[in-house]
């Protein structure tokens, strides 16, 4: 055999190798339109049908955009079904490497690929972590939010759907049980709530079986209000009506009220063993923990520190802002005595009376309504589903945040409602009313929750997408838009826009101090006190969420500043060519992304233009 030179093994090698990358060009380029509209339809049905498993396991889900199907039962929360859910998770994430070719895919089945793949990924790696939270807390707490749903989600149109509901109120039982069983798994690897947490989810329990039919009270309790009321509607023989109230009696006195009794005294013996350690520190591998939610609620690699140090520059410029209008009002003071007056002068609040309330929701209805007529100048597509604004209810008002948002049905059957928290009027100073509005309703939470969910020829899996970093950034940066539009044109208004900004800038800082620097609840709020002008009630809520949900809060400044950094690159490369609204499609027309993805998305379509 001759020798092989060396210059002829190079050769060969060049070779080979541009045969290899011919064939992959020639891979990659092999599909006709039709081919890759086929292979693109094939894998959009496969996540129709993921979907519809995801459903199928969900009733709670179901009910949520408007479906019947199991208009009876409650979600299975027990281990297994997480057990059997991250089962599906690798399942779906091999049957994707497997059967799916990216180079055959149309641009939107190819991001719906990638973003499919991305949580499956997410979902099998963050399982370490699945014990990781509160189930119980003044947030999201199932004691609230399991009455929340049946009266806002639970719709009864005819006597099928009140027995549905009735059957709800009887599995309540079950469902607890399963509640009671995940906080003892925690509790035994070490993951439990601070005191604190403890008397806002037990006052919210001890709330839903007061009242008529728990006690002798002549006020209805919260659940026989809701069903008593809803069924006071159909059209239905007395006979009939007073058999349903029979049954739904039964149903609190010997499901719900037990569910409840149980769950509170599991909780008044767990807060006899809970600690004041606040921070996700204090979990088994906590910082590690703590580094992932930041990476998943922000979609970025930035670390604590630099999160915390990006909020203390952040703080720095809007409290430079804040000290204009204190100086266009003609305040004399420091900037900390303009919080004070801000605080304190009555003129920035509605009484705390029915009247006051009620003049209140007036107030910020017309805010939501004034902006829909403006809504052309800043968009191209538009939701087709309404908007509502809505109290918070009595029975959870007092542990809820200040305000937020509830998307709405799928089918059209119940409106997106932007929620007010009544409950304590010296926190809603009528300052913050347009930025509030504008960040919870439009142009906010209800232009990109609801045009997301109104997308066509994308699967329903990114119809509900929720990154977090994506949405609170929206609905931040929804807060300035109003600003450009000529809004805000009272100087306190303005300031009250600044002081929402000031107030997410702050998150950043606190809730890296909480979870990585060891702060304390009092630091925490001493921090929010010191440095907005937000009522020291406030600055409590605020901090008693960084400590039950931490990360989440960091997600607001981040998805705000990148969303805000994209639109001035696009304008400096577009100039001219520039148009708010087209932005703003590009934006809202995929559903809920990463932002990586969003900063992609946005230089294709500067390319487009150029």
């Amino acid at each position: 055999m001759k020798k092989i030179t060396k210059s002829l093994f190079i050769l060969l090698l060049v070779a080979v190798f541009i045969a290899c990358e011919g064939d992959k060009k020639e891979t990659a380029k092999n599909y006709t339109e039709a081919e890759v509209a086929e292979h693109s339809k094939r894998l959009n049905n496969w996540f129709q049908e993921q979907f519809k498993q995801d459903l199928k396991n969900s009733p709670q889900m179901q009910t949520r955009i408007g479906d019947k199907t199991d208009y009876d039962k409650w979600d299975d929360i027990s281990p297994a079904a997480e057990e059997e859910r991250l089962q599906i998770a690798k399942d779906r994430l091999k049957w994707l490497n497997e059967n799916v070719d990216e180079t055959a895919l149309d641009a939107s089945a190819a991001l719906s690929y990638k973003l499919y793949k991305q949580q499956m990924s997410n979902h099998i790696e963050d399982y370490k972590y699945r014990l990781y939270n509160y189930p119980l807390n003044q947030m999201h707490g199932m004691q609230a939010e399991i009455p929340a749903f049946l009266i806002n989600m639970h719709q009864i149109k005819d006597k099928k759907d009140a027995k549905a509901y009735i059957s709800r109120l009887n599995g309540l039982n079950n469902l607890f049980t399963q509640v009671e069983a995940n906080l003892k798994e925690r509790e035994k690897a070490g993951i439990m709530p601070p005191k604190f947490v403890f008397d806002h989810v037990i006052n919210d329990a001890a709330n839903i079986i007061k009242g008529k039919p728990f006690d002798n009270s002549a006020k209805n309790s919260t659940l026989w209000e809701d069903f008593t009321t809803k069924i006071a509607n159909l059209d239905l023989l007395d006979e009939d009506r007073k058999k349903l109230e029979k049954l739904a009696e039964e149903a609190l006195l010997k499901s719900v009220r037990p569910a409840f009794g149980s769950l509170i005294l599991l909780l008044e013996e767990q807060r006899k063993r809970a600690t004041d350690k606040d921070g996700a520190w204090k979990f088994p591998d906590g910082d590690a923990f703590y580094n992932n939610a930041l990476a998943r609620t922000t979609t970025t690699n930035m670390t604590a520190d630099e999160i915390h140090e990006l909020g203390l520059r952040e703080v720095d410029r809007i409290q430079f802002e804040m000290k204009k209008i204190k100086t266009q009002v003609g305040f004399k003071g420091s900037l900390q005595e303009f919080f004070v007056f801000m605080k304190n002068d009555k003129q920035f609040y509605y009484p705390a009376t029915d009247e006051g309330r009620k003049a209140y929701m007036d107030k910020a209805t017309e805010i939501i309504n004034t902006m829909k007529s403006r809504l052309d100048e800043l968009f191209i597509t538009k939701p087709k589903a309404d908007i509502q604004v809505k109290a918070v209810e009595a029975f959870r008002e007092k542990s809820a945040g200040k305000a937020f948002y509830q998307q709405p049905a799928l089918d059209g059957s119940r409106p997106g409602t932007y929620y007010a928290n009544m409950y304590r009027m010296e926190a809603m100073p009528n300052y913050q009313m347009e930025a509030l509005a504008y960040h919870e309703g439009i142009p906010g939470h209800h232009m990109q929750i609801a045009i997301a969910q109104e997308l066509k020829e994308v699967p329903m899996f990114r119809k509900f997408g929720r990154y977090t970093a994506y949405v609170e950034g929206w609905g931040l940066y929804s807060e300035f838009i109003p600003k450009e539009m000529g809004f805000y044109s009272d100087p306190y208004s303005d300031f009250g826009r600044l002081a929402m900004e000031l107030w997410r800038a702050c998150r950043l800082v606190v809730d890296t101090g909480i979870h990585s620097r060891k702060w304390t609840r009092q630091e925490g709020i001493n921090y929010y006190v010191t440095n907005t002008p937000n009522a020291e009630s406030d600055a409590i809520k605020m901090v008693e969420r960084h400590i039950v949900m931490p990360s989440q809060a960091t997600a607001y400044k981040v998805g705000m500043n990148k969303i805000i950094e994209l639109r001035k690159n696009a304008k400096e490369k577009l100039g001219a060519k520039f148009d708010i609204r087209e932005f703003h499609e590009v934006v809202l027309s995929n559903g809920a992304v990463p932002l990586n993805v969003l900063s992609d998305l946005v230089d294709e379509w500067i390319a487009s233009k150029q």
